[in-house]
């Protein structure tokens, strides 16, 4: 099929790199010049494991980029993959959506014939229904289930792991509210995946497809949350929690994944998704308990892993050792990241704050660029008071004689990540 994608940051460019190497011909829209020209060069603006090959083996071909919307009118349908922010309410900002809308619109406007528009942002029901069809059909002149086609199509991508998310999904939702066309043309185009990999498709409306991502996304949150919770607990008690979430993980009705305790969750999904789903609760006067439960136990575990620091060292005016930004490893992504309030609780103390990363530090540098940044992990160690392991990137299991040059011993970890060993001291989180 031939199809176009709005958006070429994280989804869009994932979604565009994995669609070529299903077959299709694929023409990414974008209004940044330099990100065009970097996909058709072959070249990615985002870090994912699997992406740059792919964008580097179909750029030029079955994989073109443009800033002209009006290459989407040769195309059989359309992919909106713009971001949706956060606003300082927790409500999200369709405004780049909504534009995106305008374009495509517009695009399409002298088009013969039938057109589809799929939503792969992550907006809440009203957004769709109220604003993104409104939009396209007045830049349009088409009436939505006459001429144009809208459904809803969300993705279901983890950084790190999304090209593979992509070509090994554990369902696809279509919404597309009985539109037969529209359901032809998306079975068509993710046939491979849905025959060849027996890949479950769900097919619903699309206000309930919008839903579906948020749903998804809050339950997970809500897990980890409680997991959290659960491992405060056992602290508390002088239980190893991992014991106990191997155990309980047992049990067909929980399930063992998402029950790694520590020090919470981030990213740019969850803390969005939970602040959007919240607020669009609280919008139609209902209290969602559960879901600010969740926000609340992940917001105090970078605070109790400073609490249990305290303990042993007092911080002020000593060298302490961040060991990971990005929000989970195999990423350069620091939104969301749980070591963002960990380093602001450090300088609140006094304390001098040295931090590593793989992959992050050239953007948390950004937001921190009063802060030491070392070039390993042992650098970061060397002559610290104290260190604070935040992200459970590999290569911190492997660290051990790097302990040796640090002032004082003192290891708190977040991710259980780090291995007890003699002359250390050592806290786990909920451990």
């Amino acid at each position: 099929m031939n199809v176009s994608v709005v958006g070429s940051g994280y989804v869009g460019t994932t979604l565009a790199a994995c669609l070529a190497d299903l077959g299709h011909d694929v023409t990414a829209v974008d209004i940044d010049e330099e990100t065009v020209e970097r996909l058709n060069a072959g070249e990615t603006t985002i870090h994912e494991p699997g992406l740059d090959p792919m964008v580097s083996a179909y750029a030029g071909s079955s994989l073109k980029a443009t800033t002209d919307h009006a290459a989407v009118a040769d195309t059989d349908l359309t992919f909106l993959a713009v971001g949706t922010p956060a606003r300082e309410d927790g409500s999200i900002d369709p405004s780049g959506l909504l534009a995106a809308a305008e374009d495509v619109g517009e695009a399409v406007a002298d088009k013969d014939g039938y057109h589809l528009v799929v939503v792969k942002s992550t907006v809440l029901p009203d957004v769709i229904d109220e604003e993104v069809i409104p939009t396209l059909e007045d830049a349009s002149g088409k009436t939505d289930g006459d001429d144009l086609g809208v459904a809803v199509n969300p993705e279901f991508l983890r950084e790190g792991s999304a090209v593979d998310d992509f070509m090994n999904p554990d369902k696809i939702v279509i919404g597309t509210d009985g539109d037969g066309r529209a359901l032809d043309r998306l079975a068509e185009l993710y046939q491979p995946l849905i025959s060849d990999w027996d890949v479950p498709s769900v097919e619903t409306g699309r206000r309930e497809a919008a839903m579906i991502k948020y749903a998804n996304n809050t339950f997970l949150a809500a897990k980890v949350s409680l997991i959290n919770d659960l491992g405060n607990i056992c602290k508390e008690l002088g239980v190893d929690t991992y014991e106990v979430a191997e155990a309980i993980g047992m049990d067909d009705r929980i399930g063992e994944k998402f029950l790694n305790s520590g020090v919470g969750w981030g990213g740019s999904c969850f803390p969005k998704d939970t602040a959007a789903i919240k607020s669009a609760a609280e919008d139609a006067d209902y209290d969602p308990a559960m879901v600010e439960a969740a926000i609340e136990v992940n917001d105090v575990q970078p605070q109790r892993l400073l609490g249990l620091m305290d303990e042993h060292v007092d911080v002020d005016g000593k060298r302490v050792a961040v060991l990971g930004l990005a929000f989970k490893p195999g990423t350069d992504d620091i939104r969301g990241s749980r070591a963002k309030p960990v380093i602001e609780g450090l300088q609140d103390r006094g304390g001098n704050v040295v931090a590593y990363d793989p992959l992050a530090v050239e953007k948390m540098a950004e937001e921190f660029p009063d802060i030491e940044y070392a070039d390993s992990a042992a650098e970061a160690l060397d002559g610290a008071h104290a260190a604070a392991a935040v992200t459970d990137w590999p290569a911190f299991a492997e660290l051990n004689e790097e302990f040796d040059a640090m002032a004082e011993k003192v290891v708190v970890d977040g991710r259980r990540i780090i291995s007890r060993r003699e002359g250390l001291t050592y806290e786990g989180l909920t451990w």
